[in-house]
């Protein structure tokens, strides 16, 4: 079957009231950007309640249904056959052969489910549904109409100069267009959790920068490469990651020298949070974004995250706090970053962590411990942001930005 378009089905974005077109324009515009790579010309039509995919050149299906599975705030993807207007029965002949070319196998039971929003046209929408039910039977015996329960929905459309035919339905990722809530930024690492919080994240209309901390030489290229990875499998969604590699080696050993081993874990991740925190107001960021859960490790009980949280002023989402380690891996296999998640290259958060690490911490003593750092402290977490490498990641791969 040749579809000369894609009618984009949104769910929430519906029911926006008078800042809907704010957020219609937001998708019409990820759309485009989504669609750029793809082979083909195709022109991205907002109309009244409607948003059509037009595709003015050859495509290749698969590869355009792939990106646009890919945008936030699409519920649904239809291909849709066009036809300038004809005669009733006209539409009649076209419908039916356009329901044999769908389902050429199989018997099936099916609804008609016409709109006439243009008046001009000579039957209403009853009598539509009639007249194309009746043509798609009399055409052949495999078909039934079943109006509560149908397994095809044909629906035909006529608007104003062209009349649109379609039945199926692609699922979309649902949520909000990226860009519509902000922008905040990702504390990720080489593990399962942080690459699904920041798709939930971005999910609700927010664009996403991130951070990583590396630690070479314990930490090897693999790792940062396995982060840079995630990055761009994620772009696949949130659109481009600029994502900052931090040089936290010097602040890990400092730590490790003067505070307490099972204390580790909290005081390094605070000056994550500081760090993150500093990267996040610079780049006009509206939070941070981590993917803790309550009780999956030492440093994620509720003690300990309030501890951690303490050092930020901005708020700090924690999309899968609720979740335990089974859905949270469903949802990295969804979006492609399990298999990646799981290559054994350690990062920093795993090579320095205590045998025994508290996990009741309080914060008087977490302050009083990291007084012990006062001497450098402040020098290396400047050293740290001064020497940020900036990588811009998208499903093409990566890129180094150089800084003036």
């Amino acid at each position: 079957m040749e579809y000369q378009s894609f009618l984009i089905k949104y769910a929430e974005i519906g029911i926006k009231g008078k800042n809907r077109h704010v957020f219609e324009e937001a998708l019409v515009h990820q759309i485009r950007l989504a669609l750029k790579p793809v082979e083909g010309r195709f022109r991205v039509v907002r109309t009244y309640g409607r948003v059509f995919v037009e595709c003015l050149s050859e495509y290749d299906y698969e590869e355009v249904t792939e990106a646009l599975q890919h945008v936030f705030g699409i519920s649904g993807i239809c291909p849709v056959k066009e036809l300038d207007m004809v005669s009733p029965e006209e539409l009649a002949r076209v419908t039916a052969d356009f329901v044999l070319a769908e389902y050429p196998e199989g018997e099936h039971t099916f609804k008609m489910h016409a709109r006439r929003s243009d008046k001009r046209y000579p039957l209403d929408s009853q009598e539509l549904n009639a007249e194309l039910g009746h043509a798609v039977l009399e055409a052949s015996d495999r078909f039934r109409v079943d109006v509560h329960e149908p397994e095809i929905l044909v629906t035909v459309e006529i608007r104003e100069e062209k009349i649109y035919l379609y039945s199926h339905v692609l699922p979309g990722p649902g949520g909000l267009p990226v860009g519509v809530g902000g922008k905040c930024m990702l504390l990720l690492s080489g593990g399962i959790d942080s690459p699904v919080a920041g798709y939930m994240i971005a999910k609700r209309g927010v664009k996403i920068d991130a951070v990583y901390f590396n630690a070479p030489p314990y930490t090897s290229e693999r790792a940062l490469q396995k982060v840079i990875d995630l990055a761009s499998q994620v772009s696949k969604y949130t659109g481009t990651i600029w994502l900052h590699n931090i040089n936290f080696t010097d602040i890990q050993l400092y730590i490790y020298e003067k505070c307490p081993h099972e204390e580790l874990t909290i005081i390094m991740r605070r000056y994550m949070m500081r760090i993150a925190e500093r990267l996040a107001r610079e780049n006009e960021c509206l939070g941070l974004i981590t993917g803790e859960s309550i009780g999956q490790v030492a440093s994620q009980t509720l003690t300990a995250l309030g501890v951690t949280g303490e050092v930020c002023t901005l708020p700090v989402f924690r999309p899968l706090i609720g979740f335990d380690k089974e859905e949270i891996v469903d949802v990295s296999k969804k979006i492609g970053t399990f298999e990646t998640s799981i290559l054994p290259y350690e990062d920093c958060c795993t090579i320095f962590v205590a045998k025994h690490p508290v996990t009741k911490p309080r914060l008087d003593v977490i302050k009083r411990h990291e007084e012990n750092l006062s001497e450098k402290i402040d020098e290396l977490v400047e050293t740290a942001i001064r020497t940020d490498e900036i990588l811009i990641c998208d499903v093409n791969g990566h890129r180094k930005y150089e800084k003036e």
